[in-house]
């Protein structure tokens, strides 16, 4: 599997195997691309941005920052924080070329990654996420490895290194209370 190898890998280019890092990329970004093919299948009309740019942009910025994850968790949420950086300016720069009045807000129902994902509005997503961050960065951490970086539920748990059980009740927690945030947003908008 491959975040199996992940872990491996990034061990071998902590100490210095330039061909370890170069296998990483290989290994990884065929899954990263499908999950930003994933992702912006739910984002609205108007993108400007294909998944190949928003892997290679978010592979820049983890690059960019050196390359010495601690361990395969530590790189699946640098992953999902570039991913998540990545869209979250996309849709900031995509805003500010709209006309004020043109802009639809669109609610987001559910953080289950599949084809048919409805509309995200990544700027409210990424404000409610920033809110979230203030309750507990656990729970933000959750949604960026699930929604960002593709992780199921058990993998989460075996990165994070906590049980299943506590996962599963932190993700049904963090997706209320997202699912609420964002209703309130787009009532209030």
């Amino acid at each position: 599997m491959v975040r199996d190898d992940v872990s491996r890998l990034l061990e071998s280019a902590r100490d210095g195997d330039r061909s370890a890092f170069d296998s990483l990329i290989a290994l990884v970004y065929q899954e990263l691309r499908q999950i930003a093919t994933s992702l912006m299948s739910g984002q609205m009309n108007g993108r400007t941005m294909q998944p190949t740019a928003i892997v290679n942009e978010a592979w820049m910025r983890l690059n960019a920052g050196g390359h010495a994850w601690e361990n395969k968790a530590h790189f699946f949420g640098a992953a999902a924080r570039a991913m998540r950086q990545v869209l979250t300016e996309e849709a900031r720069r995509r805003s500010c070329q709209k006309r004020a009045g043109q802009a639809k807000r669109v609610t987001f129902h559910d953080l289950a990654i599949a084809a048919e994902t409805p509309a995200v509005d990544m700027l409210a997503l990424d404000e409610a996420l920033t809110a979230l961050g203030e309750v507990d960065e656990r729970f933000v951490r959750l949604i960026e490895l699930r929604y960002f970086a593709g992780c199921t539920l058990e993998e989460v748990a075996e990165i994070a290194g906590r049980s299943l059980a506590s996962i599963k009740r932190d993700w049904a927690y963090a997706r209320a209370w997202l699912f609420e945030r964002l209703q309130n947003m787009s009532c209030s908008h």
